[in-house]
């Protein structure tokens, strides 16, 4: 039996777990015979090259989770009752009937692997020079906090709060953190019937695009921009329209009349990263209203602005409900915990909650609370200073890196952030950049996948360092610059 067994210390979980799990697993496919007794906790410690006690608690669990029974001066048996419920492969009849499978390629009514996308490598950690967009710093992450958040988010008086089936409802202390500490930061003021938790923005703009667009609607987009938002509206499907930025964001032209629904990201361009001014965000609620169509304001990475005073919110602005607000945690907390928020009007609201109740019913309520917790102690405040002075040493760094090695190739992010938009030589691939790149263990995202049309231009590309050390901008940028010597 002893073979059945092979730990590691190497491995995140501990030794007694790893037991645990793979003694259960053993039990389950029927490896251990009913009447033969496990090995006593000194035998298999000592032949796993373990400790005693490590043995005995794997037992015990087991034993309090059913998969074992004790007998008194005999030992550990397996429970028949645990492979009781187990049921049994069938056996292939003989005389069974020959068959095809189904032709998915014409059962599939859409295909969303087909569409242009963006794919970030899993093994970014691995890089030298992560230059990689929207992934956190584990180095940053308040470990301590969040542990203590989510061990009081399963306490027992929390557990009874929250496990029950919440139908449609959210957390209402999340709901309390959002109303009152998140959304006032960026000058909007909304009541609970309002304001929507999301697994993520994405999940938001996924409900938002099946809510408000028709197959003969028109959506207008920036182009450059989010290749996400671009996907969704082509998935419904509705027609798209990109629209042009510039310095100042989305370019307030003529194409935008004719458009039922706008999607902009006016406080930190995707992905140019440049803000658009107070001046053009009246303008463009003007339109709104003189041409009778809808704004969503995508507002990520509002909260990591270190250069100036933060221009309000495009929804603070509004008077007339055409600014449909997305927000997240993505960006400052944790992109994996998959925490958003939609701000709209009430019958908005009423009607993307029931569609949230088809598709997910609500965000996991654990995480909720563990979110809550997080916001209501003030931990989400000091992490953003914290983030704040981090990603303002690394902008500098990086800006006096490009202006050396890359003069003129990006422009200073006015808002802040944790990006530099890039402009290379035209001569320049930036698909063939990153595979060349990636050799020298740097790691950078081609911006082709932003631009709208057949032909976009390939020498763009991003460079994030929010999750690169300060100390490894300098010397991979000037690495990178010599890449891109070599290839224009």
């Amino acid at each position: 039996m002893f073979q059945l067994f092979h730990l590691s210390a190497e491995k995140s979980t501990s030794l007694q777990q790893q037991l645990r799990e793979q003694i259960a697993q053993v039990i389950l496919n029927g490896n251990i015979p009913l009447d033969s007794p496990l090995p006593s906790s000194r035998k298999l410690a000592k032949q796993l090259n373990i400790a005693r006690n490590t043995v005995v608690l794997a037992y015990e669990h087991l034993l309090d989770d059913g998969y074992l029974l004790a007998r008194e001066r005999s030992g550990y048996y397996v429970n028949p009752d645990i492979l009781a419920r187990k049921v049994e492969s069938p056996r292939a009849a003989k005389d069974e009937s020959a068959g095809s499978s189904p032709d998915w390629a014409r059962r599939l009514v859409v295909q969303p692997s087909q569409q242009r996308n963006m794919s970030k490598p899993r093994d970014w950690q691995n890089f030298k020079y992560p230059f990689i967009y929207g992934q956190f710093d584990p180095a940053l992450f308040p470990t301590a906090n969040w542990r203590e958040c989510c061990r009081d988010a399963v306490s027992i008086p929390a557990i009874r709060d929250w496990a029950s089936d919440r139908f449609d409802n959210d957390d209402p202390l999340l709901m309390e953190q959002i109303r009152t500490r998140l959304l006032p930061r960026r000058g909007v003021w909304a009541s609970p019937e309002q304001i929507l938790v999301t697994v993520g923005a994405q999940h938001a703009l996924y409900m938002l695009a099946r809510l408000l667009l028709r197959p003969d609607s028109l959506m207008g987009i920036e182009d450059p921009g989010y290749m996400d938002i671009r996907n969704i509206a082509m998935l419904n499907p509705s027609r798209v329209q990109p629209l042009a930025v510039d310095n100042h964001g989305l370019v307030l032209s003529d194409e935008l009349n004719g458009c039922d629904l706008i999607y902009t990201t006016p406080s930190h361009q995707c992905p140019s990263t440049v803000t658009m001014p107070l001046e053009r965000r009246y303008e463009l609620l003007q339109r709104a209203n003189e041409h009778d169509f809808l704004i969503i304001e995508d507002d990520y990475e509002s909260e990591t602005n270190f250069k100036a005073n933060p221009i309000p919110a495009l929804k603070s602005l509004d008077k007339n409900d055409r600014v449909l607000y997305v927000g997240s945690l993505s960006k400052t907390l944790a992109p994996g915990l998959r925490v958003g928020y939609l701000v709209g009007p009430e019958a908005l609201i009423r009607e993307a909650r029931a569609l949230r109740r088809l598709m997910v019913r609500h965000p996991a309520a654990n995480n909720q609370r563990s979110v809550a917790l997080f916001l209501e102690r003030g931990y989400h405040d000091a992490l953003i200073m914290s983030l704040m002075r981090a990603y303002e040493e690394r902008h500098q760094q990086m800006g006096d890196a490009l202006h050396e090695y890359l003069p003129e190739s990006s422009q200073e992010p006015s808002f802040g952030g944790s990006c530099y938009w890039v402009k290379g030589p035209d001569s320049l691939d930036a698909r063939r950049l990153q595979k060349e790149a990636a050799a020298h263990g740097i790691l950078i995202e081609p911006g082709d996948i932003h631009f709208y049309g057949e032909q976009p231009p390939l020498n763009y590309f991003r460079l994030g360092y929010s999750s690169i050390p300060a100390e490894r901008i300098r010397p991979g940028i000037k690495l990178l610059a010599e890449l891109i010597q070599q290839l224009s």
